[in-house]
This record gives C-alpha cells, structure tokens and sequence, in this order.
C-alpha cells in the first residue's frame, strides 16, 4: 500500500506562514495531530536529530514553511556526465516512502519532511517562467527532491500546476511518483501539458528496497488510467539494481508497461543504474539490514560516487535497448548521468540531450 502523509504524527507550522491561506485548509486535514507554531526551522532540527533513527522520524513529522529561495532551478546534474537539462519546481522536501537506496537519506542533514506553503510566490515565479518563454526552460518537475504525489489530495497543488500548465504551450510539467494517487487528475483542463511519471523497478527489488510504495502493477494500473484521461506519460528505470537474473527481469518491466499503455504517449523512458554517495552507504547497512545492493562490483566514478564496474552498466543497458527498440521504438530513452561510451555502447549515439527530449516533448505534448 502507497504511503503518504497519513502517517505524520506531529506538525510544526513557522509562525510566519501560519497565517497563509494555504495553511488552514492543511491544519483542518490533519486535525487531532499534535501542531507546534515554532520560529524556524530549528526546533525542528533538533527534534530529528535527536531522534535514535533520524531518518525514519523525520517522515513522521511534517515542517509548514516558506521556501525563501528560488522556485524554479536547474537540476544538480554533473558536469562529468552528460545531463538533460531538467528544470525542478521546489515544492518541498524529503518523502513518506522508505526506500533503501533514496540519496535524500544522506543529502539533507538532518532530512525534514516540509511542505512551502507560500504558493502566490510559487505561481508568481512561475508566471515569469512560463511567460518569458526561456527555450532554455522547457521541462519542468517537482519530483527530485520529494514524490511529487504524497502532498496529494490534502495540498491540492499538482491539480492548480497541472490547470496552470494546461494554459499555456511553451513547457511541459512533470509529476514524478511511486505512488497511485491520481485521484481528480480525470477533472483537470491538462492540454497534455503535463506528464504523468513513475519510476519503476522490478517486483524483487520493489518488494525488497522499496518500503511503502505502490506494487508495479499498481503503477502501471494507474498510469493506464492517466493514459486514458489524456495524459502524456514517462517512466524512469533509475535505479536499476544488478543482481542475478536482473537483466530478464528489467526486460519483463518494459513488456509488462508496453501492455499497459501505448509506446506513441510515452515522452520519455529513463535509464539509470544504482549509484550512491560514500556516506549513504552505512545509512543502507543500519537501516536496510537485509539489503545487499550496496555489495556489488563499485567502483568510484567521475562525480565521486561508487558506480557499477562500466561493462556490467553497459551489459544491462544493451538488454534494455534491445527491448526497448522491439517494444517502443519511437519512444526517446535516455541515460540519466553517464557518459559518451555508455551511449554509444549501448544506443549507438551521443546526443545533445537536451534537445532530444525538448523534441520528445513537442512530439508527444505538442509544446511549441
């Protein structure tokens, strides 16, 4: 069963937005759970530092806040690797979800589950996004510091971002998740302007590493779904675990999604093995004690994480394109973060990828 915020056990709200519109309609949600007006963020901090395991604490409780910097950033890819050009909408942080392999673990100390609450400065940035028409913003997504959908259906913002995408024709949002809360997305004026996602795995590695999130099936249950109401869809393979028998399996992925929806709505399909920061690996050992993903053939790459030996990476990426092309062969695959011998090893070319999937999403979004 999806987790989302219904297991929060305590809120904190930041006495500078406790008088926010957004706020109340959130506090009515979750009335009966225990809620602290605190200024800054700090009492909160220490509540989940102080925490024997900060990390499973800290998705139990839910910090109300401003997001005082910018709305719209660039994706922190990496120079070494050859990057999409991603733009990410910061709607909050952290996730509900407990999966072993999450970088969110080890990439905020300590994490804190907060949700920004001052949307009239989001849409007015957004607004200025949209309108200026920047050919350099073109792919918009919540997803990469949280699930875009655990904040559904008590927040209500991916419904307002979807209409506010569907009024214009420059840019496609993204809403990226592992869960199936997709309820009222059939009610939306969408214009195919915004893109239902879900990453994906196989069944070994869902069940295993993958802690509160919806089964496959559930997925694709719901992308189907999503297809149906009109919507564009991606799916992003990332990250892929190596383990015996792991190729047939990725392979099964990508059949099982194909007899779900059609390979002409799917914009995109992402493709990226497990790699992980130094430090995230003795979070996985004492939480994850039964998982072995951080015991394969690593090696350190170009960005300072460990990385599957480069022929393994390549040997189950093959596999992939080869399903791939048999399945959907107009549908655009890309690697997220690796390098030229990897694509041309893999999918015979070294793309400006950016241009690729703004092009992907002209042809399948209708974005101009």
């Amino acid at each position: 069963m999806t987790s989302t915020l219904k297991n929060v056990h305590t809120l904190y709200v930041d006495q500078d937005v406790r008088d926010f519109d957004t706020v109340q309609p959130i506090l009515d949600h979750f009335k009966g759970v225990p809620c602290h007006i605190v200024d800054g963020p700090t009492p909160v901090f220490r509540r989940v530092a102080s925490a024997k395991d900060p990390i499973s604490a800290a998705k139990e409780i839910l910090y109300l806040t401003r997001n005082k910097g910018a709305f719209v950033r660039k994706c922190p890819g990496t120079r070494e690797y050859t990057c999409c050009g991603y733009q990410i909408l910061h709607i909050g942080t952290f996730c509900t979800m407990d999966c072993s392999y999450c970088v969110l673990q080890a990439y905020f100390h300590p994490p804190v589950l907060q949700f920004f609450v001052n949307h009239r400065e989001l849409f007015d940035e957004l607004d200025q996004v949209l309108d200026s028409r920047n050919p350099e913003i073109r792919r918009i997504g919540t997803g990469e510091f949280t699930d875009s959908m655990i904040w559904e259906p008590w927040s209500g913002l991916s419904h307002k971002l979807v209409e506010r995408f569907g009024r214009q024709d420059h840019a496609v949002l993204e809403l990226k998740s592992k869960t199936v809360n997709i309820r009222g997305l059939d009610q939306l004026d969408h214009n195919r302007k915004t893109i239902m996602a879900w990453s994906v795995n196989t069944p070994e590695i869902i069940a295993t590493q993958e802690r509160n999130t919806a089964p496959l099936q559930a997925r694709l249950a719901a992308a189907a779904k999503c297809e149906a109401w009109g919507y564009p869809l991606a799916f992003h393979f990332d990250p892929m675990v190596i383990y015996p028998g792991c190729e047939q399996d990725y392979v099964k992925v990508v059949e099982q999604i194909f007899e779900h929806v059609s390979p002409e709505n799917v914009a995109w399909i992402s493709l990226g093995t497990f790699r992980f920061m130094p430090d995230l690996k003795a979070i996985i050992e004492t939480r994850f004690e039964n998982s072995k993903i951080v015991y394969g053939e690593f090696v350190p790459g170009l960005d300072n994480k460990m990385r599957y030996f480069k022929p393994l990476r390549i040997k189950l990426f093959q596999a992939m394109a080869a399903a791939l092309k048999k399945h959907a062969p107009q549908t655009t695959a890309y690697f997220c973060m690796e390098d030229e011998e990897v694509w041309r090893k893999s999918f015979q070319i070294t793309p400006d990828l950016p241009a690729l999937l703004d092009h992907s999403a002209q042809r399948v979004c209708g974005i101009l």
